[in-house]
């Protein structure tokens, strides 16, 4: 098993933490990237909620992506569905390193009507199951069923390691959450061998983790199959008139009570730095992308994305560096605290504890604080912004004010109830209804 599973010396790992092997090697990855996220608003009124800018210069996809190749799986599916065009022009400008001449890939599977001239995508399991073709034609020994719309690194070498040690059918990669938010998820219960022995997508009352009360054991959506046994389940699934045709909700329960079902804690398996707890997040929310952007403007971030260890990947605009002009005592132009991309200029303007994504421009005597920019915002004199999410290419007339007034604000904007203020271009009379 040593061989099959090929595991490195404690030495290696230390100067490594990828995982490499003929495992990662000989899988096939899914990364389901079709959904719209509506809890973000007019945010995804444009785009899939994979392709939302995150971090200053990524998509919130690159992540899934960058563990992938990291990770050594590097023959990998990016299905796709709602308002997927952004989302296809990142991929192809930013992802298409990978050599076909290896057998390394990662290509596009949009919605196609496959089997009928009716049913899109009809939910994540039979998104991959439109898909068995293009699966079965890469003869895959295992198939890692991915999400495309959360922020983590992991290591998937070591969750596929522990899925052949174990001789599973399925592994499913866990997390432990507080109870109280436990009913947004799948919720397991496993023995002392990890094998998982109930499993209830969002349940009204979850079952707490025995050792620890309030917590309970939830499914990442993060899947491991061996390849046949997947192909069996969604044939399966697909002729069952009563199913929804989802991994939560039919295929997983179905297998637990059936096959060797297995689960993995993501903190055997996460990337993190020494002394760092596991570092997952479900940016779903306009106030939890706000929040998990803004982290990484702290001086120790939750989130390390200097480490060089296990990188994240892009595609970014060739762009010059950011600039700050301007060095009077009434017009400075300087940052602090704050993440700015390249082709920024800080124009005698003040920003604080702030994310500026690339070519954003804040005019002079302009005082942004706690906020997001993100690409090719422009930001008038003498405005002033307060925990706010600007979305890209909107034009901030001078003198605008938002973030200070919320009453005022929600007679234009999106205010959340924790006072996060959302400007898109729509909301400033600036864009075509319907057109970008």
């Amino acid at each position: 098993m040593e061989s099959k599973v090929g595991m490195v010396t404690h030495e290696r790992r230390a100067q490594d933490p990828r995982f490499i092997s003929e495992l990662t090697r000989n899988t096939f990855a899914v990364i389901l990237a079709g959904g719209r996220g509506s809890r973000l608003y007019e945010l995804t009124d444009f785009r899939a909620k994979p392709a939302v800018p995150f971090g200053g210069k990524f998509r919130i996809v690159d992540f899934t992506l960058s563990n992938c190749v990291n990770s050594g799986v590097r023959r990998v599916g990016v299905a796709t569905q709602y308002k997927s065009q952004s989302l296809i022009r990142h991929i192809q400008l930013g992802w298409s390193f990978l050599d076909g001449r290896l057998n390394e890939f990662i290509e596009i599977m949009p919605a196609q009507q496959q089997y009928d001239e009716v049913h899109w995508y009809q939910g994540t399991a039979d998104a991959v199951f439109q898909n068995l073709r293009e699966i079965r034609h890469s003869r895959p020994e295992f198939v890692l069923i991915l999400s495309g719309d959360h922020i983590y690194r992991m290591d998937y070498g070591r969750l596929l390691a522990a899925h052949a040690e174990r001789q599973a059918d399925l592994t499913i990669a866990c997390i432990e959450v507080p109870l109280s938010d436990a009913g947004g998820f799948g919720v397991m219960s496993v023995d002392d061998q990890s094998r998982v022995v109930d499993f209830n997508e969002k349940p009204a009352v979850p079952q707490s983790m025995p050792n620890d009360p309030g917590k309970a054991l939830a499914s990442m959506g993060i899947y491991v199959f061996n390849t046949g046994f997947l192909f069996e389940q969604l044939l399966r699934d697909a002729d069952d008139p009563k199913s929804s045709h989802d991994f939560g909700k039919d295929v997983i329960p179905h297998c637990v009570k059936r096959y060797r079902t297995y689960a993995q804690n993501f903190a055997d398996s996460c990337v993190s730095e020494p002394g760092q707890p596991a570092y997952w997040r479900d940016v779903g929310t306009l106030d939890a992308y706000w929040a998990a952007n803004l982290d990484l403007v702290q001086v120790t971030p939750d989130l390390n994305l200097y480490s060089e260890n296990w990188p994240i990947w892009t595609w970014q605009p060739q762009t010059p560096p950011a600039k700050f002009v301007f060095d009077d005592d009434t017009r400075r132009g300087k940052a602090v605290d704050s993440m700015v991309s390249g082709g920024c200029i800080v124009s005698g303007a003040i920003v604080r504890r702030s994310m500026l994504f690339s070519g954003v421009h804040v005019h002079s005597y302009a005082t942004v604080e706690d906020s997001m920019l993100l690409p090719n915002v422009q930001v008038g004199r003498h405005c002033v912004l307060k925990k706010c999410i600007i979305d890209k290419n909107s034009v901030l007339p001078a003198g605008t004010v938002i973030g200070v007034d919320p009453a005022q604000d929600k007679k234009r904007f999106r205010v959340t109830d924790s006072g996060i203020t959302l400007v898109t271009k729509e909301m400033l009379g600036q864009a075509v209804p319907g057109i970008r």
